[in-house]
């Protein structure tokens, strides 16, 4: 028998999220049945897209999210004792799980050799926010060496991963971040121009972003929606493309208004498109072996900001959600 401890949603989201919204319980679990395996988690992802979707779940569901787990027991052959997985298991130490019962864009995997990189890769560049980048910049995006590339929440585990790829495909890249140090960062990574939007202010953020990209926008990777994507929609050149990840902006407080783009649209001949990764789950090894590839030849780098152990949580969420994190949020159990 093991004592599971999780992480309860109790109180709908008001803002950004405070203590009050959650609640830590245990469970008691039996053991794995036929086909079920016990999974104990390792590492953790907070990442912002919990805040929205958690609006769609009811008070008292567990919290979402994915994590590193270890097989501690099992009934079945494919998720042998000792292996280590990816699971959509949530804010929980241990999960009983029969793979046949989760859908399929959930379904758990067996973790492919990282070599010498940490298996937290597993929920940062080598999982899921590794092939939101991947995907979602180079399918919808559609890079071509030379062009100008922006990238918003460009410090954090997407758009970090985002930025090197277009380097490695050739373009001239401007990231979007909010403290000096991150943009920092960004540059170590091959960033060709950095703007600190908490700096220049809104004021100032169109004129620091022709500073940057002088021959206009070509391809605009937006991960915060707001003030700054208008900014960079009214830059762009004629047949931009447009890839939305988030809109991590508007998560916590209202809606600022912006200007209608209907007009940027129409005479840029721009293409705009969102998305959400799990569209390429048919192609999900490509994604994980390709960066992993990358990171190998010396051509991505990765960076995480970890949190010890999983009473915290919440704390770690929040400071994600409020940017303080560089590269990939992690909780360590």
């Amino acid at each position: 028998m093991v004592v599971a401890r999780k992480w309860i949603y109790v109180k709908p989201f008001d803002g950004l999220p405070k203590d009050e919204n959650f609640k830590l319980e245990e469970e008691t679990l039996p053991e794995p049945a036929d086909n079920e395996f016990l999974a104990e988690a390792e590492f953790l992802s907070v990442d912002p897209y919990m805040r929205p979707y958690m609006a769609s779940y009811p008070a008292g569901s567990l919290m979402i999210g994915g994590q590193v787990a270890k097989v501690t027991a099992s009934r079945n052959d494919s998720f042998p004792v000792g292996s280590y997985v990816f699971g959509n298991f949530g804010w929980r130490t241990h999960t009983i799980v029969n793979p046949d019962k989760v859908s399929g864009d959930s379904k758990p995997y067996v973790l492919p050799s990282f070599g010498q990189h940490p298996r937290s890769l597993a929920v940062g560049v080598l999982g899921m926010p590794g092939n939101t980048a991947y995907f979602g910049f180079l399918e919808l995006c559609r890079p071509k060496e030379g062009e100008t590339v922006v990238v918003s929440g460009a410090a954090g585990a997407v758009g970090s991963v985002v930025g090197q790829i277009a380097k490695i495909k050739g373009c001239r890249v401007v990231g979007i971040a909010g403290t000096a140090a991150k943009c920092e960062w960004l540059r170590q990574l091959g960033f060709d121009a950095t703007i600190n939007y908490r700096e220049v202010g809104q004021d100032g953020f169109s004129a620091a972003l022709k500073e940057c990209a002088p021959k206009g926008v070509d391809c605009y990777f937006d991960n915060v929606g707001g003030y700054i994507s208008a900014a960079v929609l009214a830059q762009m050149n004629l047949y931009g493309r447009i890839s939305v990840c988030g809109t991590i902006s508007n998560y916590n407080d209202a809606r600022v208004q912006v200007p209608d783009p209907q007009r940027e649209f129409v005479f840029k001949q721009l293409c705009q498109e969102g998305f959400i990764v799990t569209r390429w789950n048919k192609r999900w090894m490509e994604g994980i072996m390709q960066n992993l590839r990358w990171i190998e030849e010396g051509k991505l780098s990765y960076q995480e900001t970890v949190t010890e152990g999983f009473e915290q949580m919440p704390k770690a969420f929040v400071s994600m959600l409020t940017g303080g994190n560089t590269g990939k949020a992690v909780v360590k159990v």
